[in-house]
């Protein structure tokens, strides 16, 4: 603590009151590496005792840190150990029960969200994988607060194309059983490709392999904070304005390690990594698109989008880099269409499609995120479509990810709407040619040539 104290937020109050700056989340880390049982109901006591008792003052500290600091933390959250490997200790034929204990435990603890009913595929189905895959639909349609996740793929493994055609057809199922509230259980699914251990962020948080027994991680965020920083600079050169980006960022995230690391000290547990991803929200004021129009663009998904968010991308996690040692997870911009109403807004307009913004993944940190499309799309194109993105992470060496939401019933230029944060979709149009004989080869697309460097 010795180099941080509240001298070195103060400068942001402006940046809270009238900026949108927050404390997206404090997220908990939690191993159940140590728990097992060949029956899945002792299994899911098991993981609902640990979990409530090391997740008991989560939010109660958050809420403290809160008042005493004067900063917004939106959400206190869980991440566990991906529950595939968990649940291959039982021999149960879903993991739905596992689920729902999680979703007990996070009404107790009072989070908002738990992350970690998940698998890594990525070279191919271990034992319990395909049991949580499955699970998936139930799982999400019966719970509030848990979100899955399931990484298909990497740079050092290639890309699984069997796990890709099944994961259309789970999100087509999740999109059906959860119909009566927008297909909203999709919105709690996100399909990966290098995903990182230490992730913060719903719906992708789980607790890795090599994380210690407990951890805290941070996730911070603050469009309309650089969006104002560089309106106030006028019109400058580019390089000028990276530097103004990069010079936000450090507070932000200097703010960031003074909440991870009172938190870390009241829970006595070790403090993680700060994610300084520039998360956006529904509001007026906190849109990563209106950040890219502030620098030149007359609209998100014009010429030149690409461009700006490249540069918004390395100059926020240099700034995070020079503030903390500690910077992880993703860090980076965020473009998840609804929750940003910039975004929404090009999306009407027409100026942002779904080929201009699979573009834009390949230089920001994440993917094809919050994206609705018409409820008649086949599992075949929604796999089609995660196969691409997740082809430019491998490809790029970098995390891309899919959250895509078929909304059962509507159609192109219709919204559905999921409330809070994750905002409302404008459904997108998507290609319907098929690319079903591609998905149904099945087998593994081999990793490229430069992941062998040593």
């Amino acid at each position: 603590m010795a180099m941080i104290n509240t001298g070195d937020i103060l400068e942001t109050i402006q940046m809270i009151e009238e900026e949108h700056l927050d404390i997206r989340t404090i997220t908990m880390g939690i191993s159940l590496r140590d728990l097992a049982s060949d029956d899945v109901q002792v299994l899911s006591d098991k993981i609902y005792d640990k979990v409530t008792r090391r997740a008991e003052k989560l939010v109660k500290t958050g809420e403290q840190i809160e008042r005493e600091l004067g900063i917004p933390i939106i959400h206190k959250r869980i991440s566990v150990t991906p529950i595939a490997m968990i649940g291959a200790t039982t021999n149960a034929t879903s993991y739905v029960p596992i689920a729902q204990a999680l979703d007990r435990a996070a009404e107790t603890t009072g989070v908002n969200f738990v992350g970690g009913f998940s698998a890594l595929v990525q070279k191919g189905f271990a034992k319990g994988d395909e049991i949580l895959i499955q699970s998936i639909p139930e799982a999400l349609a019966t719970t509030n607060c848990v979100c899955s996740s399931v990484n298909v793929a990497s740079t050092k493994a290639g890309i699984n194309l069997d796990a890709i055609g099944l994961m259309g057809r789970v999100i087509k199922q999740t999109a059906e059983i959860t119909k009566d509230n927008g297909s909203m259980g999709c919105a709690k699914l996100v399909v990966f490709a290098n995903a990182v251990d230490d992730n913060p962020f719903m719906a992708g948080a789980f607790h890795g392999i090599g994380e210690p027994e407990t951890v805290i991680n941070v996730g911070v965020s603050g469009p309309g904070v650089v969006q104002a920083a560089i309106k106030r600079a006028g019109d400058c050169p580019i390089n000028e304005v990276a530097e103004i980006i990069k010079k936000t960022a450090f507070k932000i995230t200097r703010m960031g390690q003074l909440v991870g690391t009172l938190a870390s000290e009241r829970l006595g547990v070790p403090f993680g990594i700060v994610d300084l991803s520039l998360a956006p929200t529904p509001a007026i004021g906190d849109s990563v698109a209106r950040i890219l129009e502030e620098v030149g663009l007359e609209t998100c998904g014009g010429c030149g989008t690409t461009a700006i968010l490249a540069m918004l991308n390395d100059a926020v996690k240099k700034g995070g880099v020079m503030a903390s040692s500690s910077v992880g997870g993703l860090s980076g911009a965020f473009i998840p269409v609804s929750e940003d109403e910039g975004m929404i807004a090009a999306v009407q307009q027409g100026a942002l499609c779904m080929e201009k913004l699979e573009a834009m993944t390949a230089v920001c940190s994440v993917g094809i995120d919050m994206v609705a499309v018409p409820g008649d799309t086949t599992a075949e194109v929604i796999s089609g479509l995660i196969a691409d993105e997740i082809a430019i992470g491998v490809v790029n060496n970098k995390t891309t990810a899919v959250r895509v939401i078929p909304a059962v019933g509507k159609q192109v230029g219709e919204i559905v709407e999921f409330g809070g944060l994750l905002g409302s979709a404008p459904i997108m149009p998507i290609s319907t040619k098929s690319p079903a004989k591609f998905i149904h080869r099945g087998g593994r697309i081999p990793a490229p040539i430069h992941s062998l460097k040593n």
